[in-house]
């Protein structure tokens, strides 16, 4: 089985699980077109299904992502990657990830991105959420 995303105007709009052979005989009456994606494949790695690990065949990378709804699918790049997050982050282009201007700290604590607080100050963005919330 294999996966296969439903793109139209250049958004996931649906994903579904059906034999290639299906697929290359399927009519779809509906406006869109379908697209292979792969359910291992995130942040540009494949990942062997058996042990969760990064695969030693990188060759079947497919995408950059594994499609959701919603995902918006780069033709000139032919990789899927979710929607832009907040205005200052930016697309990695490698992994086709959104990063943020300011890395997250890592202290343990949880954090929130505050995009008004970024663009008011950009030497600030995560919010610390209190431990009672």
């Amino acid at each position: 089985m294999a996966h296969f995303a439903k793109v139209l105007n250049d958004k996931v709009v649906q994903v579904i699980v059906a034999e290639p052979e299906f697929m290359e005989t399927f009519v779809d009456t509906t406006p869109g077109e379908w697209i292979q994606t792969s359910y291992n494949t995130r942040e540009g790695v494949h990942y062997d299904p058996s042990t969760g690990q990064p695969s030693a065949d990188q060759s079947k990378a497919l995408r950059g992502n594994f499609a959701g709804k919603t995902y918006i699918y780069d033709r000139e790049n032919d990789v899927f990657y979710k929607r832009q997050p907040h205005d200052s982050w930016t697309l990695n282009q490698t992994s086709w990830i959104w990063e943020p201007p300011i890395a997250k700290p890592n202290d343990g604590l949880k954090y929130y991105w505050d995009e008004d607080a970024y663009q008011a100050d950009n030497t600030t963005g995560w919010i610390e959420i209190p431990k009672n919330e």
